[in-house]
């Protein structure tokens, strides 16, 4: 009978790992369906660079615009609900994008389907801190290991499809059907009740706090003078929760911002100002997602055993040093590798800075990481219009250096965040 009992709840939270991992996944592999086909959406529209820039650019647009809902839809809805509603709604956003006969109907799905997709991304990182609480030990990291493998295989199934020659309507509608039916049956696994109650804590923690609890009860004096301080200190303490809020949002940003920079800057870089082939320029946007991915896999074994203070501290300094000699001194070998040393250093730093928001006090449930979600995606937004200034002013390797100085941002604000437990 104790057996049963104790193996239920772990088991529980080992169904709802799994779960969340498929929602990361389903989430990473929608949209990565349609950017290979992007070249020839912009071809059957006819249209220009700039019409298309604008035009992507409503992806963003419509995340910004939708994020600061989800944490209402997650403390009335649960954030599993709203994880899977978001993708199958980001899923038909994408979809209409990719059949739109107009530019004005492209953009509009765009926006829609982001608006939807940033729904779904608080909503499956709040599900995800969830289960990391049951767990008592860092687990988001690989979640987010697991998006970007979702997207690798986003980016294959749209290969897959080009090479059969699939239509767009045919490609997307399989794709939204297989992965939106993936994350529905996921649902059944996440965690019940409201998000707005605490999890029972891992066993090593709930030992050690149990024995705390144990050694001394606070009396009714104490619990007096406890709270006439909190009320002292009441002002003070509304003000440190708005400084660390607005740190982790900068550091957030600083993640996304040298992620778009590989996205959008790094092939155009290393074929332009180091003339390398086209399959060579790949390498830069290769090095640094798969650094990236590495270091979200060895991420959490990291957080645990030196902090998230550390861990982020020295991705900073890495990021600013290993990009920073590449710009200075540019060859090839070393450029790509300085991309693959940004992506490294920067891999655990949305994660980070999401599971500080979310236990940041005196904010109601989902607000904080709700914020920070929502506000780093001005990183995506705004960086390929600040880079692409630099850039026509003074050179793409001269925009670039928003790498380095987002490390070095990052070293900065990284006091912010959490040092080892014990």
């Amino acid at each position: 009978m104790t057996v049963d009992t104790e193996t239920r709840p772990l088991l529980a939270a080992r169904h709802a790992r799994a779960a969340v991992a498929v929602l990361f996944f389903t989430n990473g592999a929608l949209f990565a369906n349609l950017l290979p086909r992007y070249p020839q959406i912009k071809e059957d529209l006819a249209i220009g660079n700039g019409a298309y820039g604008l035009a992507v650019a409503a992806f963003p647009a419509g995340a910004v615009t939708a994020g600061l809902a989800a944490g209402v839809l997650v403390r009335r809805m649960g954030s599993a609900r709203v994880a899977v509603l978001g993708t199958l709604l980001t899923g038909a956003g994408i979809l209409a994008a990719g059949v739109a006969p107009s530019v004005a109907l492209f953009a509009t799905a765009l926006f829609l389907a982001g608006a939807m997709d940033a729904l779904t991304d608080v909503a499956q990182n709040a599900h995800g801190l969830r289960v990391q609480r049951l767990y008592g030990r860092s687990i988001l990291n690989s979640f987010h290991a697991i998006w970007s493998i979702g997207a690798v295989t986003g980016g294959l199934m749209a290969a897959g499809a080009m090479s059969l020659d699939l239509s767009l309507g045919v490609h997307l509608t399989v794709s939204a059907v297989v992965l939106v039916a993936a994350a529905v049956a996921a649902l059944r696994f996440c965690l019940p009740g409201p998000d707005s109650e605490p999890e029972e804590a891992g066993p090593e923690r709930s030992e050690a706090e149990g024995a705390r609890g144990t050694e001394r009860a606070p009396g009714a004096e104490e619990a007096r003078r406890a709270e006439r301080a909190l009320g002292a200190e009441g002002a003070r303490g509304t003000s440190r929760v708005g400084f660390v809020l607005a740190a982790l949002v900068l550091i957030a940003t600083a993640g996304t911002l040298v992620e778009d920079a590989g996205n959008s800057w790094a092939a155009l870089y290393l074929g332009d100002a180091l003339h390398a082939s086209a399959a060579l320029a790949a390498w830069g946007f290769i090095a640094l997602v798969g650094a990236q991915f590495i270091g979200r896999i060895i991420g959490d074994r990291l957080v645990d055993r030196f902090g998230q203070r550390a861990v982020a501290r020295s991705g900073g300094l890495i990021t600013a040093v290993g990009m920073g000699l590449a710009l200075a001194v540019p060859t090839l070998p070393g450029t790509v590798l300085g991309f693959a040393l940004a992506g490294f250093g920067v891999a655990t730093l949305v994660p980070a800075a999401m599971h500080e928001a979310d236990a940041l006090p005196g904010l109601k449930p989902g607000s904080g990481l709700t914020l920070v979600s929502w506000l780093m995606r001005l990183g995506f937004l705004l960086s390929p219009p600040i880079v692409g200034q630099v850039a026509d002013a003074a050179g793409l390797r001269t925009g670039l250096l928003v790498i380095p100085a987002a490390g070095v941002l990052v070293v900065l604000l990284a006091g912010v965040l959490r040092a080892r437990r014990g």
